[in-house]
């Protein structure tokens, strides 16, 4: 329950943040109508559209009770959005936070808690208003008729996940999980028509959205595996064209959310709390988007020249395009290379010259973008002992220190919700005054009062 509780918060946050993302880039316009009572969750939900109107019944109310009925806390995202999005003066948000019932009518409406109020007897033909002024004046999208997301297909085995262009293979004995992100099987489409002639199968989607999948996957059903080794392999050459098309092409619809779709899924993995390690090994691809997955990662080790065994295969190559400064932005608003470089102006300017070029190990290494350049006598026992040394700390500290390091720089709505909350609500989630055997959690609807324990040291 407390692991689920906690996946469950960070799963729906995400997808917040998504309704956000979609208002800013892509001209949807979100509308909460409270027509009743919007408690916890519920509020959350609202908290994340562009406007919320509350019927005036005498009744309802918008309330985030977590505090006094749960003992836990608005924890997916609805203390930040409070003062942050909606700017409730800090005092009011400390009472509204406190009140099991919430607020109600003009007391919500002066509070900026909601946009409006309406009476009941109104309520149906104030939503319509709303909405066809809100459909005037959203943005058309001329000629664009929709694709159909086909559902994914993957074959769960003991040992493996397997997707058309995603395998995730589960060693449970090491506590870790290879992912490996195939690149395309033929040529790119050089046309914008063709690429959304494709819906689906167009590379990019499909194997971003297996990805996201897998992470899903291993977040819910596979807690005890706490590292994930990311690969990739392919033609690099394909891997950028298709990466090019996308950058060049944001005037296209289906190219556009394409883009915010590998953004949202790079942004989850930066927000999965697993440790991540990125290989650059022969015949991987690297490059653009894809990229993205060795900036994300907490190290990246990369091989020197070949594998005694496999000395027909391509060697390890980073390939940067201009993808990697700015399409794919970390939750804090910066590139995963802008964090990666942060005070460090001079090399983020040398690794944007670099662009287009199929750097090996050691020039990526002295450019700053990897971690580790090894050669094939030290790869696999390098890798063993870091994946060793992994297990063998405590997973709550890794998340705490993964969660703190992995955004530097500025603070934004979304960083606060994730970068720093992820680690503690976790933590208080799991807290015996939550949900030991005399918790808030556990004795919610009992009648029974729960026991605390008062140290707040």
């Amino acid at each position: 329950l407390r692991v689920s509780l906690v996946n469950f918060c960070k799963f729906t946050n995400e997808t917040r943040n998504t309704i956000e993302d979609a208002s800013r880039k892509s001209g949807q316009i979100y509308i909460a109508a409270v027509n009743g009572t919007a408690a916890g969750g519920g509020y959350e939900l609202a908290l994340a559209a562009d406007q919320i109107l509350l019927i005036d019944d005498g009744r309802a109310a918008v309330s985030l009770p977590e505090v006094p009925l749960l003992a836990v806390l608005p924890g997916t995202g609805g203390l930040t959005r409070l003062v942050d999005k909606r700017k409730v003066r800090r005092d009011i948000a400390d009472v509204f936070c406190t009140l099991e019932e919430g607020m109600q009518g003009e007391k919500a409406l002066k509070a900026r808690l909601v946009d409006e109020t309406v009476p009941s007897s109104r309520f149906a033909e104030r939503c319509q208003a709303v909405l066809a002024q809100c459909a005037a004046r959203s943005p058309a999208q001329a000629g664009a008729a929709g694709i159909t997301l086909q559902p994914l297909q993957k074959s769960i085995g003991e040992d493996v996940i397997e997707y058309a262009h995603v395998r995730v293979s589960l060693d449970r004995e090491n506590g870790c999980a290879h992912v490996t992100l195939r690149g395309p099987n033929g040529p790119a489409p050089t046309a914008v028509d063709e690429a959304s002639a494709q819906g689906s199968d167009f590379w990019p989607l499909a194997v971003m959205r297996e990805f996201d999948d897998a992470l899903l996957e291993l977040r819910f059903n596979e807690l005890q595996l706490g590292t994930l080794l990311l690969r990739t392999g392919g033609d690099t050459e394909a891997v950028s064209v298709y990466d090019s098309l996308i950058h060049l092409n944001q005037d296209n619809w289906f190219l556009r959310e394409v883009q915010l779709l590998i953004g949202r899924v790079l942004q989850r993995l930066d927000l999965t709390s697993r440790s991540i390690f990125a290989l650059l090994e022969p015949g991987s691809c690297y490059a653009g988007f894809l990229a993205e997955l060795a900036f994300a990662a907490d190290r990246s080790y990369m091989l020197e020249g070949h594998f005694e065994d496999r000395a027909n295969e391509l060697t390890a190559t980073l390939r940067l395009s201009a993808a990697n400064f700015g399409s794919y932005p970390m939750v804090n608003d910066l590139s995963r290379l802008a964090v990666r470089f942060l005070g460090e102006a001079e090399s983020l300017a040398t690794a944007e010259a670099l662009q287009g070029m199929s750097l090996e190990a050691q020039e990526a290494w002295e450019a700053g973008l990897i971690t580790v350049a090894m050669d094939d006598i030290d790869w696999e026992d390098e890798l063993r002992m870091a994946v060793e040394e992994r297990a063998g700390f405590s997973p709550d500290a890794l998340t705490g220190l993964e969660a703190n390091i992995r955004f530097a720089g500025p603070e934004t709505m979304e960083s606060k919700i994730f970068a720093r909350l992820s680690a503690w609500q976790n933590w208080i989630f799991q807290r015996p005054n939550a949900v030991g055997g005399e918790g808030a959690l556990q004795l919610y609807g009992s009648g029974r009062r729960p026991a605390f324990d008062r140290n707040r040291v």
